[in-house]
């Protein structure tokens, strides 16, 4: 009972605009100062301050790091060219290609509010002025974005593994079909709408070898990174968390020495604008400790497992049930939040389920990120639409074949655990 008050305290403060990391912080410590409850008050600030001292979560300040350096190191515009070179000569060519780039970014940005508004200042208004709707441009660069959910190296499925405690690692390969097939049913129904409205191709025919192959030249140092950062996690060569570092060094080398394009007035500005992303995130990571630590104590995980049990025997209909909760959820809280408040709570629950928290992750991951492209409060919806001038009404409607898409690919990540489990399965 005292955890379901906590838990409405903490939605109820950001409900009015509270800051995210003061709700959840400011609740869950008001649990050690409530009578009857036999703790010491110095518990909170334990929690707080042990939830920072964790190896793991060295990998998000290192891949905001790395999401900052990116644009100003030269990768950006040749996966730019090269996502064109691949995707310009399909129906709505430019549409086509910034999904292509969505994909290849995921493996360099590793945030779809980061994508998405990159795209927006990039391909978006290029778009626009080519005739493409506003509402049609923002929604497909919003919803592309989410790509990026589940292509390594994503910073949810890093902070779902931390908190999880569930192989980042496995996370992060097995987030790569997904990835592929979540671009696919984009490309498909940006397709159809292509058609439907005539948008035409960029490109008069498809690529040769040959403009495909210099196309990987140019960029061939961009798309080199993902494939040593996978291979380097896969074989041991280092954890995610010194994936991370490395990520760094190797994008600080490209830029500076191999690209040249990368100045010391770009490093400075990608590390002040790191310092500023990771003092919020990190505000949020710390306050949870009490929070969760709160949730665990109540021993509201093992109550919600037995509930879940009993009133779902069918695993695939409990991964539906939580699915649609996640899917609404995602609507209102922005997804660091619900990864943060849900993780400790969920995992236990599936996992006495007997549902792999590695796939249960990639699709919690899809749902949560997913929110925050969809009304009445995604992020990166507004992103886009603040960028591009359109209204939100618009984006909605122009949403819905890319909506459809999305919960396709969710229902046979679903039906299907294999989609996802095949390929952690087989490496590691």
């Amino acid at each position: 009972m005292i955890s379901t008050l906590i838990l409405v305290a903490a939605l109820l403060l950001i409900v009015i605009g509270m800051p995210v990391g003061f709700a959840i912080g400011i609740a869950g410590t008001s649990f050690f100062l409530l009578p009857g409850t036999f703790l010491p008050d110095s518990t909170a600030v334990q929690r707080i301050v042990a939830v920072s001292q964790s190896f793991p979560l060295l990998a998000v300040p290192l891949f905001i790091l790395l999401g900052n350096l990116m644009n100003g190191a030269g990768i950006t515009h040749r996966l730019i060219a090269l996502a064109t070179t691949l995707a310009g000569w399909m129906r709505g060519g430019f549409a086509q290609s910034s999904l292509l780039l969505s994909a290849m970014m995921g493996g360099v940005s590793g945030s779809a509010v980061a994508d998405a508004a990159m795209q927006a200042r990039v391909i978006g208004l290029p778009m626009v002025a080519k005739g493409y709707s506003p509402g049609f441009t923002g929604a497909i660069l919003a919803i592309g974005g989410l790509v990026t959910a589940t292509i390594p190296p994503s910073l949810g499925l890093i902070l779902y593994g931390y908190l999880g405690e569930v192989s980042i690692g496995k996370l992060f390969i097995a987030g790569i079909v997904p990835g592929v097939l979540l671009t696919v049913a984009l490309m498909l129904a940006t397709r159809f709408v292509a058609v439907r409205r005539d948008y035409k191709p960029e490109r008069d025919s498809a690529p040769t070898l040959r403009e495909v192959g210099s196309a990987l030249r140019t960029g061939f140092w961009a798309v080199l990174f993902p494939i040593w950062l996978l291979l380097g996690i896969r074989f041991g060569i280092f954890t995610p968390s010194e994936a991370g570092a490395f990520a760094v060094a190797y994008t600080l080398i490209v830029g500076m020495f191999i690209y040249r394009e990368l100045t010391l007035k770009g490093v400075i500005d990608a590390c002040i604008r790191t310092l500023n992303d990771i003092g919020m995130i990190m505000v949020i990571i710390m306050f949870s400790g009490t929070f969760g630590y709160v949730i665990t104590f109540e021993r509201v995980p093992q109550e919600i497992a037995e509930f879940a049990l009993t009133a779902f025997s069918n695993p695939t209909v409990l991964l539906f049930v939580v699915s649609g909760f996640l899917l609404a959820m995602g609507m209102l809280i922005e997804a660091t939040v619900l990864v943060m408040l849900l993780t400790p709570i969920l995992v236990p629950v599936i996992t006495a389920a007997g549902i792999d928290p590695v796939h249960f992750g990639l699709i919690m991951m899809t749902l949560v990120t997913f929110g925050g492209m969809t009304p009445p409060v995604g992020v990166s919806m507004f992103t886009v639409c603040g960028i591009l001038r359109c209204s939100y009404k618009d984006y909605t409607v122009e949403s819905i074949p890319f909506v459809a898409a999305v919960l396709l690919t969710v229902v046979l990540m679903i039906l299907f655990p294999g989609v996802v489990m095949y390929l952690p399965n087989l490496v590691m």
